[in-house]
């Protein structure tokens, strides 16, 4: 009988290690399409752009080999640095403006609010037609000379200018355009509300917290891990903003580069200046900077994030 339960155990192993590798080619064949678009189309283009940051290249002769002179030229180029501290400011004040404006919208909302489906879908569309090109125009004509702020402005007797055109004002319109695409992180904020017990809030009641106090003490606690969720991504999309600086400044990041964010200086010295081997290392610079805010908020979120576990 051993033998007989030995010989029915090697079977079904046998079976079992058939079906592993039979889903195990399913699953290959179904991941190849990501595959080859990681291979061929994201990871190919990444190692030419190294190889690029690392040459002279003016897209119209072979890159030429220059080692280092590209990173050193970065130290002593004021466009950069301007570009730099544009985007910094850019991202370092719309950002916690965006998301400060979705996550109270999302309280409200969150309160039952009738028929909070249209208004979920209202406030999600600058989301969806924020980033294109013509919002950016309407946006440029908005804030002209002649736009819609200043008609609004005249009615109470203040006299307007062009904020687009003036080099202390035009940063801003960008930056209210970006706290404008608050949609995607409200409605994420939304969906993490509804995940809150409202148990949580009758016995903060009981025990006479105001809803203030459980704002602070209930509703960030449990929803940092989505707050810094947010955080993460829109930092990352702010850094890569391009269209609306475009637009809005006809491409030259003027007036006196007020606007001129790095992926518009970058765009600028590779199809502008076809100084195609500097703008991969501007690329790459990027990069960098991104991964090190990325890495920052990840080391800072043992402080601030609460999980469930």
């Amino acid at each position: 009988m051993s033998a007989i339960n030995e010989l029915r155990h090697l079977k079904g192993s046998s079976a079992s290690t058939a079906t592993t590798k039979r889903d195990g080619k399913a699953a290959l064949i179904f991941l190849a399409p990501w595959f080859i678009g990681l291979f061929f189309v994201t990871a190919g283009p990444m190692l030419a752009s190294l190889y690029l940051s690392f040459t002279k290249y003016n897209l119209l002769q072979p890159p030429v080999f220059n080692g280092l002179d590209n990173i050193t030229r970065m130290f002593t180029d004021e466009r950069l640095h301007k570009s730099l501290g544009v985007t910094f400011t850019y991202v370092l004040v719309s950002v916690p403006l965006q998301l400060a404006l979705a996550l109270g919208l999302a309280v409200l909302l969150d309160r039952g609010v009738r028929g909070l489906s249209f208004y979920r879908s209202i406030y999600y569309l600058p989301s969806l037609i924020g980033g294109s090109v013509a919002i950016a125009v309407l946006w440029r004509t908005v804030f002209g000379t002649d736009g819609l702020f200043n008609v609004a402005l005249s009615w109470f007797g203040i006299e307007g200018k062009g904020w687009i055109s003036d080099p202390d004002t035009a940063l801003w319109t960008l930056i209210l355009l970006n706290v404008w695409t608050f949609g995607a992180p409200m409605v994420i904020f939304l969906a993490g509300l509804r995940q809150i017990p409202a148990s949580y809030y009758e016995a903060a009641s009981v025990d006479g917290a105001s809803k203030w106090r459980q704002f602070w003490g209930i509703t960030v606690p449990l929803l940092s891990p989505i707050i810094f969720f947010n955080l993460v991504l829109q930092i990352i999309h702010s850094f890569q903003s391009f269209t609306q600086a475009f637009v809005v400044s006809g491409g030259t990041g003027g007036p006196a580069d007020s606007t001129l964010v790095f992926s518009l200086y970058l765009y600028q010295r590779g199809f502008g200046a076809f100084d195609m081997g500097y703008a991969a290392s501007l690329a790459w610079l990027l990069v960098l900077i991104i991964g090190a805010f990325t890495a920052i908020n990840f080391w800072a979120s043992k402080y601030w994030v609460f999980y469930d576990d």
